[in-house]
């Protein structure tokens, strides 16, 4: 898996600028308005917080973090070579003298020893026989790898779906401002139209009153709707790795560029399982663990065998009665050294015994992760349906509301309708187009989930699928794309009919 960290992040950036399911118009480079506020298209979103989302560095520096760990177990398995050495140097006067008894003492001038002592000694190390634990041990660091790996793709799919919804989000909010800000006009026209009209003599005072009432009530609508949309900036900017610039004050952080579409999808819920289940990320994690956990039962059991090493090398001493540097003695070294654990008092076989448990609980784990992703698949499922039933719901509503707001303004100024039916219709109109935006992003927002839950948001299409952990890893390949979406067909009313697969 050597160097698969940067070959999977340039393949997700092109991928993302590659998506086969464009849903928001834009250019495909950064740019600036006037007043300094960066401008994001979705795909220019999702590949910033690529770059710069905290989560998705922090499971980077996890798989260095494995990788580093694979490096120090396999280590285990080769020969190791260290050096040593020592100095001393001893005081004349304490090697020299000699006592008798406490009667005094003196120097003894036929006795002379070195008062410099060094050596240094190069030794290899090797282990010979370990029961399997250096194997298992290289094992379970590998699929601990892989798991890292993994769980780093998983944060990729959790990070563009999450950046697509607040996307989603603020194209939403700007949405309801203009629904809001078209209300509020509307009714800023209708109070002027009547305090013509009473200033006339035409119509009551009450009219007027009622007038001003229902532009007082529209305004908070907008003003919530404008913080909605600020707030929604900001998440999206923190997402993607924004950081605050002074410069722009209470200015938006950023401005996304599209609008929310509804483009229908096609795929059997059959298929989309299957699809989950073969390329969800998550799913490989979980068995990577198993796997990893499965040879950590290889390493409890080997403290059943023993231990064997061999140490060979060459040891250079300096000589007991000369201080020359060139009176050195030197020698091989060889040896072997082992250990084995007769009797521990049961400690060997509770350590097996702890190993086999977490090994059966890695695998419940993946059984319920299997049924996890099947359920999250249903409710994406689930909520397209009802998402793309609201927006054919609402698709006629919009338009009558309107038809209707205008036969009661034509009403009234035929003077055959009264203002309380023009601020009913001006009520529903801005109810209806607020739902059918609220429809527009939850069919939006369940798509992205959608392309999560099945893992098609991006294709990895390289051989570092699933490594050492299929029964057959030599002739493993990518997984096949799932197939793209295609258009529905049309009914009667010319609306594309979603297939539920029943």
């Amino acid at each position: 898996m050597r160097k698969f960290f940067v070959y999977t992040f340039a393949l997700v950036a092109l991928t993302s600028l590659q998506s086969h399911r464009p849903l928001l118009a834009g250019t495909e480079t950064i740019t600036e308005v006037r007043s300094g506020v960066p401008r994001f298209t979705l795909n220019q979103a999702i590949l910033t917080a690529l770059q710069r989302n905290p989560d998705i560095q922090r499971a980077r520096q996890e798989i260095e973090r494995t990788k580093g760990l694979f490096l120090e177990l396999r280590a285990e398995a080769l020969p190791r070579v260290d050096g040593t050495s020592n100095f001393a140097q001893t005081d004349p006067h304490l090697e020299n003298f000699t006592g008798d008894g406490g009667s005094g003492g003196g120097l003894d001038s036929g006795f002379v020893t070195t008062i410099r002592d060094y050596n240094f000694r190069i030794q290899a190390t090797q282990v010979i026989f370990a029961g399997g634990r250096v194997v298992s041990q290289i094992r379970s660091a590998q699929f601990q790898r892989d798991a890292s790996y993994f769980a780093f793709r998983n944060t990729i799919d959790l990070v563009i779906a999450t950046v697509r919804t607040q996307f989603y989000q603020v194209l939403l909010n700007r949405g309801l401002i203009g629904v809001q800000e078209q209300s509020v006009s509307l009714l800023q026209s209708q109070l002027q139209d009547q305090q013509n009209r009473f200033e006339a003599g035409t119509v009551p005072r009450f009219n007027v009153l009622q007038a001003q009432v229902a532009l007082s009530n529209q305004q908070p609508d907008l003003i919530l709707a404008r913080n909605d949309y600020r707030i929604s900036q900001l998440q999206l900017a923190r997402t993607i790795g924004l950081d605050f610039d002074p410069n722009r004050g209470d200015g938006p952080p950023l401005e996304a560029i599209g609008e929310l579409r509804y483009e229908p999808r096609r795929i059997p819920l059959p298929m989309a399982i299957a699809v989950a289940k073969e390329r969800r990320p998550f799913l490989k994690e979980q068995k990577a663990n198993v796997l990893s956990s499965g040879a950590q039962v290889g390493v409890a059991r080997s403290g059943f065998f023993p231990q064997i090493n061999a140490t060979g090398g060459s040891d250079f001493r300096s000589s007991p009665i000369s201080e020359s540097l060139n009176d050195v003695r030197s020698g091989y070294i060889f040896g072997a050294n082992g250990s084995w654990a007769i009797w521990d008092s049961g400690q060997t076989y509770g350590r097996l015994k702890q190993a086999k448990a977490v090994l059966e609980q890695s695998k419940i784990t993946y059984d319920d992760a299997v049924r996890q992703i099947e359920l999250e698949v249903q409710q994406a499922y689930s909520n397209l349906i009802q998402s793309t039933e609201l927006i054919r719901s609402q698709r006629e509503a919009v338009g009558q509301a309107q038809e209707a707001l205008r036969l009661a303004r034509a009403r009234l100024g035929a003077g055959a309708g009264t203002q309380l039916e023009v601020l009913n219709s001006r009520v529903e109109v801005t109810r209806a187009e607020s739902v059918n935006l609220r429809a527009l992003f939850a069919y939006n927002n369940a798509a992205a989930e959608f392309d999560r839950v099945t893992a098609s948001e991006i294709t990895y299409a390289n051989q570092l699928d699933e490594p050492r952990t299929r029964d057959k890893a030599k002739t493993d390949a990518a997984p096949t794309p799932p197939p793209k979406p295609t258009p529905l067909p049309l009914n009667r009313a010319g609306i594309r009919e979603p297939v539920t697969g029943r």
